[in-house]
């Protein structure tokens, strides 16, 4: 994963603590919440206060993230809010924590000016040890407070600062008044500057899951399913009206299309469908010649389309589809009869500005892996699974292709792609060399528990 990292894709963003005070209060939260420390001075953390290095040295990359289920967090400052979210287990998981940092910002950067604020998403599941236990998360609530209390006894304050102003005699007090005033030497005053948090809940009806293999759950829609990565034989019965998996092509393209989730990219306003597909198509020639182990260093599109040539016998259905299409499109060449069993199909789409267009074009990345620009894109959890067992010639073009052509303009990229601003797709961020010493080219991202 070396290259990945000097080149800002992978591990890019996170924040750097590397002050003596930061460490102390981060060592604060780390014993607040887990009962644990580190001996580490320097490190890096990622929107929800993980550590990759920290995960090495404990030898867990869950470590804030027990059984994968209720994430934990520590916020040291409000610009963890760019950063990615590592080990993601839920889809949902990064947008609340940055939506909660967003909601709350003058909040928390006056209460990380003195502390750590520690918390937890909770849902009413602690163990996902089966499926279907994953169906009974309904809805994640944000519960946060520096280590030392303050939002805790800021209420409590404002409760007697309530009774003081209205209880009859509170003057002659004592007792009370020397309350309040010890309360605000650790508060401060929290009627010119509230330090409460605001109560955020989040409703989960649509979200996809890396337990199990990975699931995609669509409750929110009018015709739920849910969509197994795996053989869904294996993930048994689940409490909802159908259940794919990748092998059904059909049943999954008709749930797309009845819930109105899905357009053709040759349907789509504004974009250059033609170049998108020509794109989709080099990525699987490249595929392929990387088997072939061809060098791969530099590759153009006239390289790739020589390659090709002289590879036409090993290229794959989807290829030979997407040009069919190509043809129609630019050549008036027949309308090609791609049904959703054929491989190029889910070549074809991508979400329809909605709700829940993430999640789709994560599901559409996943049923698409050669196309290694929308896998890194709008999934990357499985895009890292994915390149670790790549040859060295596909990794090598990958990097190059991603850095010269995908980091140059994130936002223009996208929009071409999926004709909206995609916030699926996290910071990268410049390169950090002395991230790859401590956690090394693989390093706490390590093989995924479920």
């Amino acid at each position: 994963m070396h290259r990945l990292i000097e080149k800002g894709l992978m591990f890019g963003s996170l924040v750097r603590v590397d002050s003596p005070i930061l460490v102390e209060r981060y060592n604060r939260a780390l014993k607040h919440l887990i009962g644990r420390e580190t001996d580490l001075d320097v490190f890096h953390i990622d929107i929800s206060g993980y550590s990759p290095e920290i995960g090495d040295a404990f030898g867990d990359d869950l470590y804030l993230n027990n059984r994968g289920v209720n994430r934990q967090f520590i916020l040291l400052t409000t610009e963890q809010a760019d950063a990615p979210l590592l080990n993601a287990k839920f889809s949902t998981s990064r947008s609340i924590l940055k939506q909660f940092i967003e909601e709350n910002r003058a909040e928390l950067f006056a209460l990380t000016a003195r502390d750590a604020v520690a918390g937890e998403m909770v849902n009413s599941v602690y163990v996902a040890d089966s499926p279907a236990r994953l169906f009974d998360i309904r809805k994640v609530s944000i519960e946060a407070d520096t280590t030392s209390g303050t939002v805790a006894a800021a209420a409590k304050l404002g409760q007697l600062i309530d009774r003081f102003k209205t209880e009859q005699d509170a003057w002659h007090d004592d007792v009370l008044i020397a309350e309040m005033i010890g309360m605000a030497k650790q508060t401060g005053d929290v009627v010119r500057n509230p330090v409460n948090l605001r109560q955020m809940s989040f409703g989960q009806d649509n979200f996809w899951t890396d337990h199990f293999g990975g699931i995609y759950v669509f409750r929110g829609v009018e015709h739920p399913a849910a969509i197994v990565s795996g053989n869904k034989a294996k993930v048994g019965a689940l409490p909802i009206a159908h259940v794919f998996d990748f092998g059904e092509r059909s049943a999954i393209a008709k749930f797309l299309n009845l819930n109105d989730l899905v357009e053709p990219i040759m349907d789509a306003r504004g974009v250059d469908a033609a170049a998108i597909l020509h794109q989709k198509m080099d990525f699987i020639v490249m595929a392929v010649a990387a088997s072939m182990n061809e060098d791969l260093t530099g590759a153009s599109r006239r390289d790739l389309r020589r390659l090709g040539r002289q590879y036409a016998h090993l290229l794959p259905e989807a290829w030979k589809g997407l040009l069919e299409l190509v043809r129609w499109a630019e050549d008036d060449g027949p309308w090609p009869k791609i049904t959703s069993e054929h491989p190029a199909y889910f070549y074809t789409l991508r979400a329809k500005p909605h709700a829940d267009a993430d999640l789709v074009n994560m599901l559409l990345a996943e049923m698409t892996p050669l196309d290694i620009r929308q896998l890194f894109i709008c999934h990357k959890e499985v895009f890292y699974r994915a390149y670790a067992k790549w040859p060295h010639e596909k990794q090598a073009y990958v990097v190059d292709f991603l850095d010269r052509e995908y980091q140059v303009d994130k936002a223009g990229t996208r929009n071409a792609l999926f004709g909206h601003e995609a916030p699926m797709d996290e910071p990268s961020g410049a390169s950090q060399p002395d991230l790859i010493t401590r956690v090394g080219p693989w390093g706490a991202v390590a093989p995924r528990r479920s």
